[in-house]
């Protein structure tokens, strides 16, 4: 027969911390992307103003003339200093320009080291067109029989493919790595091993980042192979 001393002396107190605690998680999923976003837009743009500002003539600063120092006026100079560059480098002239500069910096060892390194990251970051990736895939890697996400790029050409004599066309994959997909490994895989994905470029990359957490679940239209 059970007594009144046998129940649990706090069922409504360890209920309302358990509903108080999902509440404050939940909370923080809420809160924690929107925050560190705004404050990662803040921070540049400071970063931004403190590098651009001291260049700019005191007289054409917004804060000569009310007093406040705005932020984020740095990035609008600079956003417009960028698209006269562009404009620029398109033209007859500027091309002329840049192979000079180059030719320059390239009598220079270590100065010629650096300036390649980061004009191909640049060149890989905000290429724009065919550059880009085609479509996420799957193929068996490091060995058969152990499936990873990888995003295809271009076929093989020249030299690649004339030496691998493999008797047929040959993909080029990119395989990322986990949690930064801007890392990883270029393979090349023969044409029939190579998988394509329904899914888009972002929910394959969302897939890579998440440690396959956030999965896409068959969205956009995506027919997923039933038992």
């Amino acid at each position: 027969m059970n007594t009144p001393f046998d129940q649990d002396p706090h069922p409504r107190k360890s209920g309302l911390f358990a509903g108080l605690r999902a509440s404050f998680l939940t909370g923080l999923v809420v809160i924690a992307p929107v925050g560190l976003t705004i404050w990662l837009v803040w921070a540049v743009a400071g970063w931004i103003d403190s590098v651009v500002l001291p260049l700019i003539p005191s007289t054409f600063r917004p804060e000569h003339y009310i007093g406040i120092n705005l932020r984020g006026v740095g990035v609008i100079f600079f956003f417009f200093f960028t698209i006269i560059i562009g404009w620029i480098a398109k033209g007859l002239i500027g091309r002329s320009l840049i192979r000079f500069a180059e030719s320059l910096v390239d009598r220079m060892p270590v100065v010629r080291s650096i300036y390649n390194g980061i004009k191909q990251i640049s060149e890989t970051v905000f290429a724009q067109g065919e550059r880009s990736f085609e479509k996420a895939c799957l193929v068996q890697y490091p060995r058969k029989g152990i499936w990873a996400i990888g995003f295809i790029s271009v076929p093989a050409k020249g030299e690649i493919s004339a030496r691998a004599e493999t008797g047929g066309r040959l993909m080029g994959v990119f395989i990322p790595t986990t949690p930064n997909p801007t890392s990883g490994f270029l393979l090349y895989f023969p044409e029939e091993d190579v998988i394509e994905l329904d899914m888009t470029l972002e929910d394959a990359a969302k897939l890579v980042i998440s440690a396959g957490l956030v999965y896409p679940n068959g969205r956009d239209g995506a027919k997923l192979p039933t038992a």
